[in-house]
C-alpha cells in the first residue's frame, strides 16, 4: 500500500472514530436528559481517564473533539515514518519542522491559558 493510501486511511479512521464518540457523547447526553447544547463543563486533563472510565457523556464528546483534533498531527507523524523508511531526508525535515509547529503551539497554549 503507498504512503498516501495509508495516510487517506488513517485520516478517514480518525475522521470516523472521532465522528462515533461524537455521536456516542451526544446520545448520552440524551439518555441522561441532558441537552447536548447546554454548556458542557471545562475539559479537566487531570480527571479525565476516570471520568471517562465513569462513561460520563461530556468526556464521550471531549475524547471525540480530542481525537479530530489529533488526526491531523497523526497523519504528519505517519508521514514521517513514510519518509523515513524511504529515505526522503527533504520531507523528512519538513515533517519535522511541521511537529515542532505544532508541539510549540500546544505548549504555548497551555502556557497562556486564559
Amino acid at each position: 500500500m503507498s504512503l498516501e493510501a495509508s495516510i487517506a486511511r488513517l485520516l478517514r479512521l480518525g475522521v470516523y472514530l472521532s465522528m462515533t464518540l461524537l455521536a456516542a457523547g451526544v446520545i448520552a447526553l440524551l439518555a441522561a436528559g441532558i441537552s447536548p447544547l447546554a454548556g458542557a463543563p471545562p475539559l479537566d486533563p487531570a480527571a479525565f481517564a476516570a471520568d471517562l472510565v465513569d462513561l460520563r457523556p461530556d468526556n464521550l464528546l471531549w475524547l471525540g473533539l480530542l481525537v479530530l483534533v489529533a488526526t491531523p498531527s497523526v497523519r504528519v507523524l505517519a508521514a514521517l515514518v513514510g519518509y523515513l523508511r524511504s529515505n526522503e531526508p527533504r520531507m523528512v525535515a519538513v515533517s519535522l519542522l511541521i511537529l515542532v509547529v505544532i508541539a510549540a503551539s500546544i505548549a504555548l497554549a497551555l502556557i497562556v491559558e486564559p
